[in-house]
């Protein structure tokens, strides 16, 4: 339980990693965040059909990985549209400037509650290196996450700490989470299935309905098209280097 933890900490941490372009680059900027955003795309895609969905086939029929994965995808589309539909703003902004950070920091925040399970299932399954597997693709997939935060706070002002606690807040479920969930699956085997199929149908989603516009919003339709394809291939040779 507590590599599960520290493991699910870590890849809260990485989101903070998205603030770095800011740091280090003052022009295309959202260039760059669509690229990466791209390739996470691709890399999450990989992880939810190679990975979890074909593992939740192994362990379950057909019938069970398909309910969880259309539960999965359910889930993340209500979360999404109750946190749009607030009238939320940010300390010392007006509601029409804080609106899109809102949105963004409160839908990613949702969507981490999925991907907090994703890490705690993958560890219940007993297989160490699936674990690994899932867990590494999430942290790699959160930077992009944490730079899509830090991209509408940054543009109204917003220093580079305040974009990387509130990346890093957006991600915090993930720990809170991953435990819980290992537990849970740990003693009813039953649900393991259903869960996996639940965690990729959330992020199939996440990556269709939010991601892929992301990324096409900041660079090209080939250049989106290529990040796609160059992190699923990227995520597919890291499945099997891992021997899953």
């Amino acid at each position: 339980m507590a590599e599960v933890f520290w493991v699910a900490l870590l890849t809260d941490l990485a989101t903070g990693f998205g603030v770095l372009p800011f740091a280090l680059f003052k022009r295309e900027q959202e260039r760059w965040s669509g690229l990466a955003t791209a390739v996470a795309s691709g890399m999450m895609l990989s992880a939810s059909v190679f990975a979890l969905a074909d593992k939740a086939l192994r362990r379950g029929n057909a019938v069970e990985v398909a309910a969880g994965m259309l539960a999965g995808a359910a889930f993340f589309a209500w979360s999404a549209r109750l946190v749009s539909n607030r009238h939320w703003k940010l300390r010392g902004w007006s509601e029409d400037t804080s609106r899109q950070s809102i949105v963004v920091i409160g839908t990613m925040f949702v969507h981490s509650i999925p991907e907090g399970v994703a890490i705690g299932v993958g560890y219940a399954t007993g297989e160490m290196r699936f674990g690994l597997l899932l867990a590494t693709a999430i942290a790699v997939h959160n930077i992009p996450e944490g730079t899509a935060v830090a991209l509408p706070l940054r543009k109204n002002g917003a220093s580079l700490w305040s974009c990387f606690w509130y990346a890093v807040l957006t991600s915090v479920p993930q720990p809170l989470v991953a435990v819980p969930a290992f537990m849970l699956i740990s003693v009813a085997q039953v649900l393991l299935p259903s869960s996996l199929g639940f965690a990729g149908g959330a992020m199939i989603f996440l990556v269709v309905a939010e991601l892929l516009p992301e990324a096409l919003e900041r660079c090209s339709k080939l250049e989106t098209a290529w990040g796609v394809t160059v992190g699923l291939v990227a995520m597919l040779g890291f499945t099997a280097a891992l021997g899953l």
